[in-house]
């Protein structure tokens, strides 16, 4: 498995209704980020600040000029769903995560255990 390459497939597949926040996320942001919380619209996140519409894309994405890189302007104070990100190898595989490599998919159980060591400071490993 190789390290993330910043492709963007995930934040550009979950912005659109995908990602959720809890309220204790919600609520530190109304505190201490407004900017995030502009965002936010009756619980829901990544809405039109002026409209309170789903937005299609995350507003903290943003590509990289010339290049096919993606970062997050919000990185430290990103949901846990993105934190948590990827869960599983086989949600890896539907989302066509550029992490995978053939290896990885000959044997899925080893690249879990991977999957797991590499994400170990963000999430509990995978059951």
């Amino acid at each position: 498995m190789k390290q993330c390459n910043q492709c963007g497939k995930c934040c550009i597949k979950y912005s659109n209704g995908g990602l959720s926040a809890s309220a204790d996320e919600i609520q530190l942001w109304d505190t201490f980020k407004p900017n995030i919380y502009n965002y936010v619209s009756n619980g829901k996140i990544w809405s039109d600040p002026e409209s309170g519409e789903q937005l299609e894309r995350c507003p903290w994405l943003r590509k990289q000029p010339n290049k096919n890189i993606f970062t997050c302007d919000i990185y430290f104070d990103r949901p846990d769903d993105c934190k948590c990100y990827p869960v599983s190898v086989e949600q890896m595989i539907t989302d066509e995560c550029e992490m995978l490599e053939n290896r990885d998919l000959h044997n899925p159980d080893q690249a879990q255990k991977t999957l797991d060591k590499l994400m170990a400071d963000s999430r509990p490993p995978y059951k």
